[in-house]
């Protein structure tokens, strides 16, 4: 079996909610117990964990990789553009349903920190861009200034998405968790659907899991389709790891 025989389902993994999960509740007073409000917080944490891992090692592999090495250009400046189009979608889910659906059940707490959540993340989607056209430039000119600036880049949108998340789990996940209706949160799951091949699928399952606590890690595999979960099993895991050495120059951390 290969990886093209993962179909594209679209999805971008998404948290299943579990009774049993004990992981430290910072954000609302049951966030993870919380059906189906706990599985949308548990879907914002591990996502907001991914990219700012991932953005954060970007800003540092590209602060000390060779500037004319063109396949660890590639390498580097292709992941941001995988992450740039995880969060770009990530983002317009929130914009385009999760928001509307909280704003429909509690109008008044929510308004301001929405409002401040839309200037944000038409900040850092700019950024998105910026970094996108930083790589395309390193790639093409193989020069130390390309390099020194698509590390910048990285490194400048790195700590704007820190402190926007930290304000969004501060201020908007608590009310997600409290106020989400079910059938607001199924239709939203179901309808969410990011361009992802089945191989960047897998990928990005990998670097979900990497750092999740045990009970994200079965609301993970645990909601994905019984092909994908297959497939991580007989290979997904595998190529990842090895994606991850080929990145890094470590493996993941689990």
């Amino acid at each position: 079996m290969t990886a093209t025989a993962v179909r594209p389902t679209g999805l971008i993994p998404t948290p299943r909610a579990a009774a049993d999960d004990t992981a430290t509740r910072t954000i609302a007073q049951d966030p993870a117990t919380s059906d189906p409000g706990g599985r949308a917080v548990a879907y914002q944490r591990v996502l907001h964990q991914l990219v700012r891992r991932e953005l954060r090692l970007l800003a540092d592999l590209a602060g000390w990789a060779p500037a004319d090495e063109e396949l660890r250009t590639t390498t580097l400046t292709r992941h941001a553009e995988l992450i740039g189009r995880v969060l770009l979608h990530h983002h317009a889910v929130e914009r385009e349903a999760v928001w509307p659906a909280l704003l429909r059940v509690t109008p008044a707490p929510a308004r301001t920190a929405v409002d401040d959540w839309s200037a944000r993340c038409a900040r850092i989607d700019h950024m998105l861009r910026d970094v996108g056209t930083a790589g395309r430039q390193w790639r093409v000119a193989c020069a130390e200034p390309a390099r020194a600036a698509f590390a910048a880049a990285c490194r400048a949108l790195a700590d704007e998405v820190d402190a926007q998340t930290a304000e969004e789990e501060r201020t908007l996940l608590p009310l997600l968790g409290a106020h989400l209706a079910a059938e607001d949160w199924v239709a939203i799951a179901a309808g969410s659907r990011c361009r992802l091949s089945g191989p960047e699928q897998l990928f990005v399952l990998g670097l979900a899991l990497e750092d999740s606590c045990a009970s994200d890690r079965a609301r993970l595999i645990g909601g994905l389709p019984w092909s994908v979960r297959v497939s991580w099993r007989l290979y997904g895991r595998r190529c990842h790891r090895v994606a991850v050495v080929r990145l890094r120059g470590a493996p993941p951390a689990a």
